[in-house]
């Protein structure tokens, strides 16, 4: 295994008590989250422009105040190849991976490299309780990926292992002792067990995402064998029109591989990008009333971090 750090700036301080979320809050954003309907009232809280080039986000989790976003960016582009390549569709490109740290009010606190060679583009990731979970992969479908477990006090990075796919997301099964994560496109699942170290113990079991309406992008393991995946998908009203980006979560259960529930989310940028384009973040609401507090990062470059509440339609 193999440790990379590298800290950029001032990190705010994180006590190793305040990194473990409550047990029962993965539950009942479990329960909250099966209560919304598309009559859910989603309610802006907040508008947060980054004050750092994000490049083009992918992954982003909340611990206390501070907040972690995994990010590419892409230095060359990868080209489609008219032929494949040893199975490729296009070429590798060239980037950078990046898992930033920043503050509530958008300040870049870290930057932490991540990837080697090809593998340059992080996926969604998650936070156990103790270690942020981040894969980086090649920037093509069907290729390889590095998954790193991530300090997030000390900012240091461990490979954990290697697979001969691109793994575009993944969550940290605690109960279950396994990993989880998403192909391209998420159209396929895999679930790895770890041994009583936390080593990848086996050959991943592998499993086709039967649901289709969106591709997931992030997801967060939320306990009793679930996780909550948010993404987007591309659809046309006709044939002649110019295609329109809907995004959605969904409730997935790590048993079956099967939505529990799912939900289109209705809510845009002012240029038109569903707010699960890519990172999303989500928690208990702070209100007596229940509901969800939800964080979008949908834009590239000067990102703005958008916040909502949300209930079901009778307001719980």
């Amino acid at each position: 295994m193999t440790a990379i750090g590298a800290v950029v700036g001032s990190a705010c301080a994180l006590g190793v008590m305040s990194l473990a979320p409550s047990a029962s809050s993965g539950r009942l954003v479990s329960e909250r989250f099966q209560q919304l309907t598309r009559a859910a009232a989603w309610q802006p809280v907040g508008a947060r422009v980054l004050a750092f080039d994000t490049f083009h986000p992918q992954g982003l989790v909340k611990i206390g105040d501070a907040f972690f976003l995994s990010s590419v960016e892409v230095i060359t582009p990868p080209t489609r190849v008219s032929q494949p390549v040893a199975g490729a569709d296009r070429s590798t490109g060239e980037g950078r991976g990046h898992l930033f740290k920043f503050d509530a009010d958008g300040r870049l606190l870290a930057d932490l490299t991540l990837g080697e060679g090809a593998m340059y583009h992080p996926g969604g990731i998650d936070f156990d309780g103790q270690f942020i979970w981040v894969p980086v992969a090649e920037y093509r479908p069907d290729s390889r990926s590095m998954v790193y477990r991530v300090d997030p006090v000390a900012m240091t990075a461990t490979e954990v292992f290697r697979y001969a796919d691109h793994i575009g997301a993944i969550v940290h099964d605690a109960e279950d002792r396994a990993l989880h994560g998403v192909t391209w496109g998420s159209r396929r699942f895999l679930r790895w067990p770890l041994d009583a170290r936390g080593r990848v113990a086996e050959a991943p079991a592998i499993r086709r995402n039967l649901s289709f309406y969106v591709d997931y992008q992030d997801c967060k393991a939320l306990g009793g064998g679930e996780m909550l995946c948010g993404g987007v998908s591309n659809y046309r009203v006709g044939r002649s029109s110019a295609p329109f980006a809907l995004g959605g979560m969904e409730l997935v259960s790590l048993r079956t591989g099967r939505a529990v529930h799912q939900l289109p989310i209705e809510l845009w940028t002012d240029t038109g990008r569903p707010m699960t384009q890519n990172p999303f973040w989500i928690e208990p609401g702070a209100s007596a009333e229940g509901g969800l507090r939800v964080y979008f990062l949908p834009e590239d470059g000067r990102s703005t971090l958008y916040t909502f509440d949300v209930s079901d339609e009778h307001g719980r």
